[in-house]
């Protein structure tokens, strides 16, 4: 039963940085998901993967994993690369890409 002490990505659908900023603390799963025969839906018989715990910082999150005794595995966020562009990029003379119109 190891946790995964990360920060959370921005998702496709988002354009700002909310719910990027706190480390979460979730356990990775001891046992597969199974599809229910008769309804279809998806289940586990792992219990903690329904606990997510979040916290402002990293070293608090590594606090509480080594007060609780839990080995954790830490990942480091990447660095995330800021691509400026404009509409007007898309008109540009020297453009790169063709226009497939």
């Amino acid at each position: 039963m190891v946790a995964r002490i990360y920060r959370p990505t921005k998702t496709a659908m988002q354009s700002g940085t909310a719910r990027t900023k706190r480390w979460v603390l979730d356990y990775e799963p001891a046992s597969p998901r199974e599809v229910e025969p008769l309804m279809g839906w998806t289940s586990s018989r792992d219990m903690t993967s329904q606990v997510r715990l979040t916290f402002a910082t990293r070293e608090e999150a590594i606090a509480y994993a080594k007060r609780n005794r839990i080995p954790y595995k830490l990942q480091e966020p990447r660095p995330r690369q800021l691509v400026r562009k404009s509409y007007s990029d898309n008109f540009m003379y020297g453009r790169v890409g063709v226009w497939t119109h």
